[in-house]
């Protein structure tokens, strides 16, 4: 085999690969909202040496505004509590699934 094909084979592959890991990020993003899982579940200790690593010192940081919070689309009928349907799933909301509550019960009505 001559290098040019093996070259050529190579950049096929890694043409390949690249349209495949579109996929495996999509699939990795709807488990991780799906179970509930946090970076610590997925990298243990390893998250938090990585955010040590990354800080940008305080000179460099640029000044950000605020996002609104987003807004409530589920709510505890206990204990009132809500969540906006982003980011790791509350105990409460996790019981409430549990005990047989469907995400529509749970659902604030507008």
């Amino acid at each position: 085999m001559s290098s040019s094909s093996f070259a050529k084979l190579q950049k096929e592959a890694e043409g390949v690969k690249a349209k495949e890991v579109v996929g495996v990020i999509e699939r990795i993003k709807l488990a991780i909202d799906t179970y509930g899982l946090t970076a610590d579940d997925l990298f243990g200790n390893k998250v938090k040496k990585i955010r040590m690593l990354k800080v940008a010192p305080a000179a460099k940081v640029k000044k950000t505004t605020k996002k609104a919070a987003a807004p409530m689309k589920f709510t505890d009928p206990a204990s009132g509590k809500g969540w906006s349907g982003h980011g790791r799933r509350p105990d409460w909301y996790l019981k409430a699934i549990a005990s047989g509550k469907t995400p529509e019960e749970l659902a604030i009505k507008p």
